[in-house]
């Protein structure tokens, strides 16, 4: 019998310049989403929660904008399977573009390419992950973008791994 230990995600040696991951998920935006999450912010315009006010909107054509603040945290989401799973910390994010509005409804997908990586020079154990993700609605429009690096561990250094408890009441078995 082979165990599979629980493990997701990456680790710095995994990663090599140039590699390009599609993310796995997609997620379709419903009006509850942009409605809450504009709502828990404060964000008091009323375009992302008034559909009356938003047939107004020149750049809506007549329907509900998702708050960008929504759409940026959803596409950083959809990332971290692949590009962040395992990582300790975010550096940093840098020349984040709005590309193309998002709506009630749009279904978000993301990717990534890796840009480089590095060993950390403070901590042994550990390296730098630069990347530049992109969102893409169903269309294949380019939502937003941004570069991004982030502090990952490698298998070495032995964080991230091992988390699963042991039975008390021993290993699965087959049954006699």
């Amino acid at each position: 019998m082979t165990v599979h230990k629980a493990q997701l995600g990456r680790f710095f040696e995994d990663f090599r310049t140039g590699d390009v991951f599609q993310h796995p998920f997609g997620r379709t935006i419903s009006d509850t989403d942009c409605s809450w999450f504009t709502l828990l912010t404060c964000n008091t315009n009323q375009f992302h929660f008034n559909a009356h006010l938003a047939q107004q909107n020149p750049i809506s054509n007549g329907r509900i904008l998702v708050n960008s603040g929504f759409t940026i945290a959803l596409v950083l989401g959809l990332s971290v399977i692949d590009m962040s799973q395992n990582a300790v910390a975010n550096l940093g994010m840098t020349n984040l573009s709005l590309t193309h509005p998002v709506y009630v409804g749009d279904t978000i997908y993301a990717e990534s390419i890796c840009t480089g990586t590095r060993a950390s020079t403070s901590r042994p154990g550990f390296g730098i992950v630069s990347m530049n993700t992109r969102g893409l609605n169903q269309d294949g429009d380019e939502i937003l973008s941004w570069g991004r690096s982030v502090m990952l561990p490698s298998r070495e250094s032995g964080e991230g791994q091992d988390y699963f408890p042991v039975a008390k009441s021993g290993p699965l078995a087959l049954d006699d």
